[in-house]
């Protein structure tokens, strides 16, 4: 009974040990999701706490060449901006904020809020580190009128020209999904409208009291049907897109047929062969950026 016991215990710590080698070998490999996940949750929270302190070096080794910072106001500033003076953040430490996470291959969103003050930053993979690319607020509730009550029911841009040529066939498939997508708008098509839109879809705007989820964006399209009112989108005056594989970055500046400009940063990611956005973050811009001569 002595031996049967001793060669059960040896059994089941053989097991054991086969087990804890199988799982560290899984995370051992190269681009394991599991592996990479810690770095970039670190690598953010390094940045909100720096950005806080005013720490500019230590903000500086986490930002992408491309970078920019979009604050509540609107106003938009550059890597070189930020290093020169750094802005204070909205949220602050982040203290008591929500956070909610979309992952991707090569592009990692982070969205946190606390009250009506939202944050977007968007991490890009560059080689094996993570890098921000992208850092923008909004202050839901800062403007009165939405861009999509506009009035007006014909919409030739974006939904048939646009002042931006796609460099590649991701860019072509991702303006052909917007113009698709901005046409249903136009049209109060709900149906038209969601096959181009992620299931987790959000939508955070300076013209919403709220933030907005896919079905929150269908029920407004049904009942604007219904009213008839034209809600033409806000026509593009410039864009910019970062491409990462499997997902797309797009910052553009629209001009809306009444209002102040805004500064829009959509994500876009492929899903089964075809590009759907699932982030919209919408800052109206509250003061005109300066003429330079």
């Amino acid at each position: 009974m002595r031996r049967s016991g001793t060669r059960s215990v040896l059994t089941i710590q053989a097991i054991g040990i086969l087990c804890v080698g199988l799982l560290l070998t899984t995370l051992s490999k190269p681009g394991a999701a599991l592996a990479d996940e810690p770095s970039v949750l670190q690598d953010d929270r390094e940045f909100v706490q720096a950005a806080a302190k005013g720490n500019t070096a230590a903000v500086a080794k986490l930002l992408d060449t491309g970078f920019t910072w979009t604050d509540a106001e609107g106003k938009t500033f550059s890597r070189g901006d930020v290093l020169s003076s750094l802005p204070k953040p909205a949220l602050g430490d982040e203290t008591g904020a929500h956070q909610v996470r979309q992952t991707r291959s090569q592009v990692e969103a982070i969205m946190a809020e606390r009250g009506n003050v939202h944050v977007l930053r968007l991490w890009v993979k560059r080689g094996s580190a993570w890098r921000l690319l992208v850092y923008q607020e909004v202050a839901l509730g800062r403007q009165e009128a939405s861009a999509h009550a506009s009035g007006v029911t014909d919409c030739e841009n974006p939904c048939k020209t646009i002042p931006y040529k796609p460099e590649n066939e991701s860019e072509q498939a991702i303006i052909a999904s917007w113009q698709a997508l901005e046409t249903a708008v136009t049209n109060h098509d709900a149906a038209a409208w969601a096959p181009h839109i992620a299931d987790e879809f959000a939508m955070l705007s300076s013209a919403n009291d709220h933030p907005l989820t896919k079905a929150d964006r269908i029920a407004t399209l049904n009942l604007q049907k219904q009213t008839g009112r034209g809600t033409a989108p806000a026509p593009l005056v410039s864009a910019q897109m970062f491409d990462f594989g499997d997902s797309v970055i797009m910052t553009c500046l629209h001009q809306p047929y009444t209002g102040k400009p805004v500064h829009v940063t959509r994500l876009w990611i492929k899903r089964d062969g075809k590009w759907i956005m699932s982030i919209s973050f919408q800052t109206t811009i509250q003061a005109a950026p300066a003429k330079t001569s």
